[in-house]
């Protein structure tokens, strides 16, 4: 059977989170012939194969696709799920993501009347587990999956894309562009990333109309583990890992290098912003995340 959309759900050991993820996406008011929901266990080694299948069991009403993939990485799962996938439209949220009762209709209805557009991010609001640190400031909060561009819909600029939380697209995109690079991303404990910025720099955004659609949001829950600074620090040079690895495969990274350098002059620069706000706590979170990046730069994630 062919659907609409299919949302992929990709896991690892989020057995506190993913039936509350699991529910948001029952609760939808899209017709459920419309869509399936395609569940990729990661090796989970907590109860999070227990808490899906039982999932499964309780909404027979919903067409569900259930995979638990061997290969070790956020890359390889997402490959997995557009794979097994069925629908026209491939979307993508979090395994800690609640989406809003109506954003697969919103999705659908704006796929259906755009057909040039071609990739569509959403608002992504960040919940904190207990409360947010005051060393947060909205220049970090892209490591956390947040991203907030206003509530009017709009092209993405040049440099700016989706977040994984929430992002989807039409199915022929990966027909056309390949899959994410596996050698990129998340693999279990190893916090990497820029497989989803390294897929859409393949895109043609002249032809490939790339939108921010405000209303399809989701909440993302940022558990306190996430809050720590050695987690911050983990991240952070994970960033450093894929992007310098990214730009190396592309013949890029003396470009690379050169925007580093923009960024620690800008790091720099809020850094003294805060200072004079007297907010000490964002000033040295901004310059330790910006050193951690570039202790990562050229390394492999067994090297820090």
């Amino acid at each position: 059977m062919t659907y609409k959309i299919s949302v992929i759900v990709c896991t690892y050991n989020r057995a506190k989170y993913i039936r509350t993820a699991l529910e948001s996406l029952e609760n939808q008011n899209l017709k459920k012939s419309l869509y399936e929901i395609v569940i990729i266990n990661n090796n989970s080694t907590d109860k999070t194969e227990l808490i899906c299948k039982k999932f499964i069991k309780d909404f027979k009403n919903l067409n569900i696709e259930y995979f638990c993939e061997k290969k070790q990485g956020l890359s390889f799962a997402r490959n997995k799920g557009i794979s097994l996938s069925k629908g026209e439209i491939i979307t993508f949220i979090d395994d800690d993501a609640i989406a809003c009762e109506n954003y697969l209709e919103i999705l659908f209805n704006f796929f259906k009347k755009n057909i040039n557009v071609k990739a569509i991010g959403g608002k992504i609001y960040p919940i904190y587990e207990s409360k947010e640190p005051k060393w947060i400031s909205k220049f970090l909060l892209p490591m956390f999956a947040a991203l907030d561009m206003g509530n009017k819909i709009k092209k993405f600029p040049h440099n700016k894309f989706p977040i994984g939380a929430n992002m989807s697209f039409r199915k022929e995109m990966f027909e056309k562009y390949g899959l994410f690079d596996t050698n990129l991303g998340r693999k279990a404990n190893n916090l990497g990333g820029s497989e989803e910025k390294d897929f859409f720099y393949r895109l043609d955004r002249k032809k490939d109309l790339i939108f921010y659609l405000p209303e399809a949001s989701v909440e993302h829950t940022i558990s306190n583990n996430r809050l720590t600074e050695n987690y911050i620090k983990k991240q952070a040079q994970g960033i450093g890992i894929s992007e310098s690895f990214r730009y190396k495969k592309n013949n890029k990274f003396l470009y690379f290098l050169g925007n580093e350098f923009i960024k620690w002059i800008a790091s720099f620069v809020l850094f003294l912003w805060f200072l004079f706000c007297f907010q000490l706590s964002k000033a040295t979170m901004i310059l330790k995340f910006r050193y951690w990046v570039y202790t990562g730069i050229g390394k492999k994630y067994d090297d820090v």
